[in-house]
This record gives C-alpha cells, structure tokens and sequence, in this order.
C-alpha cells in the first residue's frame, strides 16, 4: 500500500452512531472499527471510556504522513462532491462547506489521538480479509464505508471471506453503507444473503438514522449466535 493510492476522510463518533444505530449499551460493549481510517471515532469513545480498536492498513504511516495526505486530497474529494451535488441528501449536512467543515475537524481530532492510541494499541495496522485477534475477542465488529461500497474493486469471494473472519472474532457484525460508490445496490449483497444463510447465521438489513449519500439508507446486521 502507498500513502499516494489512498483517500483518507474520516467520520465522528456521532455519525457512527447514526449510521451503525449504537446505543448507550452498544458503546459499553468492546468494539472493533474496521477500516476506520481517519476517523475520529476511537478518539471520541475512548475519552468517554469506552473500548475500542480500529484497524485499517494507513495506520502504517506517521502521523505526520497521514496529515499531509490528508492536506493533498480534501479539496479534489470535496470538489468531486460539489460536482455530483445531486447524488447526496443536504439535510444533516447542509452545504459542501459544512462537510468540509465537519469532515477536517473530525480529522484534527484523529490526528491529535493518533500517536497515543497508537501507543496503547488502539490504531492497529491490518486490514481484512485477516485480522490479528483471538475468536470472540469482541463484541461488536463495525466496518464503515469499506465492505459493499468498493464491489467494482473487491469481489464477492473476498466479502464473504472477510465477514467470515469478522464473524470468528466478533459476536456481532454492523456494515455501512450497502451501496457502491456511485450510489447502486451493490452486487454483492444478494449473494452474500445466500451464503450467509447457508451458514446458519442470523442476520437482518436494519434502516439507519444517517442520511448523506443517496439510497445509503440501511446497514447490515449479523450475528453468529442467537438474538438478532
């Protein structure tokens, strides 16, 4: 992986708990963040006291790595927002400034945590379709804008795979969005159904509180024991 292929933004704590429909319990619970990259998300829980780890291949890098890439890219990302305005819902966040906005400081935040998580372990470099963690070692799994949204680049064998190994070492799996880039239901996500059923696991697509990129309005829910 070369820092130059990536495009790091990264979301809040209180977007997580929009898009993934966290409670106060659920924040109780150890959590993993799949993919989470910038985001500041670990940052925010931890200082509330809550457990978590995030993992995603760009803890690699320096903080200071990270931060000039981040410089590099956010105004191309937030221009390729401003020229497909009309494929995102301007509620919650009113106006392409005030993503710029919100999506910088949520960064500052990553950026000001990220040398003293890494130190207490809770940025880890590693990415699915392997992860370096015990069975059950977690609660809750949540993979943010990663799974399902990249379908043109990451094909259904690797899905499953991946949630397979999110299965072995978490009782429950939340996955967000169930869209592709460019807003169409991905691909994938049929197939995976089927193969989860075959699996015996319970699972169910559950509506979300988050609104931004249209038609990502539902997350999928998984567990491998009983409750869901």
């Amino acid at each position: 992986m070369k820092l130059n292929s990536i495009v790091p933004w990264g979301r809040s704590l209180a977007e997580y708990r929009a898009m993934f429909m966290l409670t106060d319990e659920d924040l109780e619970k150890s959590i993993l963040g799949c993919s989470d990259g910038p985001a500041s998300f670990n940052a925010e829980l931890t200082e509330l006291g809550g457990e978590v780890v995030s993992v995603d291949p760009v803890y690699q890098f320096s903080r200071d790595e990270i931060a000039h890439r981040i410089d590099e890219v956010a105004g191309e990302v937030l221009s390729e927002v401003e020229k497909h305005h009309d494929n995102y819902i301007w509620t919650q966040i009113p106006s392409v400034e005030a993503l710029a906005a919100t999506r910088m400081g949520t960064m500052s935040t990553f950026l000001k945590d990220y040398e003293t998580g890494c130190r207490h372990g809770r940025y880890l470099n590693a990415s699915l379709p392997q992860l370096p963690f015990a069975e059950g070692e977690f609660d809750l799994a949540l993979c943010s804008h990663f799974l399902f949204l990249y379908s043109d680049h990451l094909d259904c064998d690797f899905h499953f795979t991946a949630l397979k190994e999110l299965g072995r070492i978490a009782r429950e799996i939340r996955i967000y969005p169930l869209v592709t880039l460019d807003g169409s239901p991905s691909p994938h996500l049929p197939k995976i159904l089927a193969l989860l059923e075959n699996e015996s696991w319970q699972f169910t697509r559950q509506s979300v509180d988050y609104r931004f990129q249209k038609g990502a309005d539902d997350m999928l829910v998984i567990s491998t024991t009983e409750g869901i």
